[in-house]
């Protein structure tokens, strides 16, 4: 029987991953109520910033301060939906926070997957060179890889040079760009071009098979702060601030 979407997993593979990442929305939208939105101290001066600038109203600003925080979050999902993918391959699995991210069944082949090129400092990647070293030392048969999903280029290649002043390189320690990593494990070269363009479609149909859950609450952090402005007649920008910064010099006065 001919699959729906691609060639090298399964339909109900593919939809089963849609699934997890849509779960993964849900709860990151589920979860910005006003005390997860101050977590990480919320930047008013940049805010102010980005209203005057921008032309931003400050129902809007705050939104838009809001799915940003989202998006941090959905960023580091993503990552684990291509991993999901991958491990679908036949011969390979997924590592499920095992140490490798993906790897062959016949350990062959072991692989950290990171969804864009630039999210390692020279510390992590120090590590992750280390760690790849160890996994082709002790399986002697191994390549091990790097993968940067979204890569400023297209290459399969040896992954040498200098780390934080030290030379690097090992004969089976490689670094790869999403394209290539995903056709080197389904020997299919445009394996990553069919995920894209059936995306799309298995989404809408994956959408047709679900009630909407009307039980999550999105975002209900800027409902909050409106309700406390209603009862502190200070503005939305005025309000974060002193909700996250009253312990400051002067600040107690707003």
């Amino acid at each position: 029987m001919t699959n729906k979407y691609v060639n090298f997993i399964s339909d109900e593979h593919l939809l089963n991953c849609i699934e997890n990442l849509h779960k993964a929305y849900l709860r990151a939208k589920n979860n910005i109520s006003k005390k997860s939105f101050y977590t990480n101290k919320v930047d008013t001066i940049k805010l102010t910033f980005d209203a005057k600038f921008n032309g931003l109203n400050e129902d809007d600003l705050i939104q838009s301060e809001i799915l940003r925080q989202i998006d941090k979050s959905i960023n580091n999902s993503i990552g684990t939906f291509h991993e999901q993918i991958l491990g679908g391959i036949k011969d390979y699995e997924a590592g499920n926070l095992s140490g490798f991210d993906i790897k062959a069944k016949d350990n062959t082949l072991f692989a950290d997957i990171k969804n864009k090129h630039n999210t390692m400092n020279s510390s992590s990647a120090e590590a992750l060179f280390q760690k790849l070293a160890r996994y082709a030392d002790d399986y002697k048969k191994a390549k091990c890889y790097w993968v940067q999903i979204l890569a400023k280029g297209s290459f399969n290649k040896l992954w040498k040079g200098e780390i934080n002043g030290k030379e690097y390189s090992h004969s089976r320690v490689y670094k790869i760009s999403g394209d290539q990593f995903y056709a080197l494990l389904s020997g299919q070269d445009n394996a990553l071009f069919q995920l894209y363009k059936a995306l799309p479609k298995a989404i809408n149909d994956y959408l047709k098979s679900v009630e909407k859950d009307d039980s999550v609450k999105e975002n209900s952090a800027l409902e909050e702060i409106i309700s406390e402005t209603e009862k502190t007649n200070r503005s939305i920008l005025d309000q974060i601030t002193f909700e996250n910064y009253s312990y400051y010099l002067g600040f107690d006065k707003l």
